[in-house]
């Protein structure tokens, strides 16, 4: 399966993008509507114009028809055709390439059993479940053995259990097949439970390229850390294990209870809406709680951040207007903290050179 370069591609919002995919690689376009994911993946199918170069393995397709790339394409709109049944909704561009009926029967039976659903080979799409459709979806754009496939939001449309099951599935079977792929994707918890790499993209631009944990726990931009949703991200100085599956790590001087098995953890994280705040000592455990002065307050959407100095660190937290106004949380005002211990991710160290404590 290829290896994809794009460079310095040059359509609609996208400006001199360049980007590489690795041959069997799983990499998700990640970033908000309208930042130009559908645009690379439009660019990469050669149903755009552009400027700049698309190469597969070193041979530039600039000058290659869509039909001719070997690239399957999951649109967002399933678009199947409603008068066809399953089995001859996959078939259709095999059909269409004028390939021997043996050889559309052969694949179409291999496509429906590695996509469970032979059973269906004979329904019409106004008789499917949305993951029913999606699955024939997929069955069609594999139909012709592509090199590349192309998924723009495929689950979009599935409720969450659904989505949930066929991304797993979906990955597992990328795997197996070995086809470079490109999934694009509004939703960081899809991305990282799909990719090898993730692409962040914003306003047309590449902010940042690398493995899940990696964008998360280190993100290279503003952009890319506000996407994410601003996590509180501390560097661990050192820890002692507690018991098994409870470490406590020091964060520039707090001490910070995680579950944990496995390596040194080199950092940790938590989403500002994951801090507990409260202008009032809360009653209960002493474990990840933490008292501090609220030294900014500023309003995002439907709720209020607040920036809290504990020690040497600066916490965020997130809380809702109407819980926010019930509250006598100012700056300068003293606050309470509770980082939910469930909450809190950890990045292990790959080299070793956290401490114990």
């Amino acid at each position: 399966m290829p290896h994809i370069e794009l460079k310095n591609i040059c359509k609609h919002i996208c400006r001199d993008v360049s980007l590489e995919i690795n041959d069997s690689e799983l990499l998700v376009l990640l970033g908000h509507s309208g930042a130009g994911k559908t645009t690379l993946l439009n660019v990469i199918a050669g149903l755009a114009d552009y400027e700049g170069s698309v190469i597969f393995d070193g041979v530039p397709l600039d000058k290659v028809a869509a039909s001719k790339r070997k690239i399957g394409y999951l649109f967002q709109e399933l678009v199947l055709f409603p008068h066809l049944d399953v089995a001859s909704n996959i078939a259709y561009s095999l059909k269409a390439q004028k390939v021997h009926k043996e050889k559309i029967r052969h694949r179409v039976d291999s496509l429906l059993k590695m996509l469970k659903i032979t059973h269906l080979s004979s329904r019409y799409p106004k008789k499917l479940s949305g993951g029913e459709k999606q699955r024939v979806a997929l069955g069609r754009a594999l139909a012709c053995a592509p090199k590349v496939l192309l998924l723009d939001e495929p689950m979009s449309s599935l409720d969450g259990q659904t989505a949930k099951h066929l991304r797993a599935e979906l990955k597992q079977l990328q795997g197996e097949l070995g086809i470079t792929t490109i999934y694009v994707t509004h939703d960081l918890a899809e991305a990282e439970e799909m990719a090898d790499r993730i692409a962040v993209i914003h306003n047309g631009s590449i902010e940042q390229l690398a493995p899940p944990d990696e964008v998360f726990f280190y993100p290279k931009s503003e952009a890319v850390s506000d996407f994410i949703g601003a996590p509180n991200i501390l560097d661990c100085d050192c820890y002692r294990e507690l018991e098994q599956g409870v470490i406590e790590v020091s964060c520039g001087g707090l001490p910070i209870i995680v579950a944990h098995e496995g390596n040194a953890v080199q950092r940790i994280a938590l989403f500002p809406r994951d801090i507990y705040i409260s202008d009032t000592c809360p009653p209960g455990a002493g474990v990840n709680r933490f008292k501090g002065t609220v030294t900014d307050v500023r309003y995002v959407d439907d709720s209020v951040r607040l920036d809290v100095q504990v020690g040497e660190k600066k916490l965020v937290t997130e809380l809702p207007h109407h819980i926010f106004d019930e509250m006598e949380l100012a700056v300068g005002k003293e606050a309470y903290l509770i980082l939910k211990l469930r909450r809190i991710r950890t990045y292990e160290c790959k080299c070793n050179h956290n401490k114990r404590g």
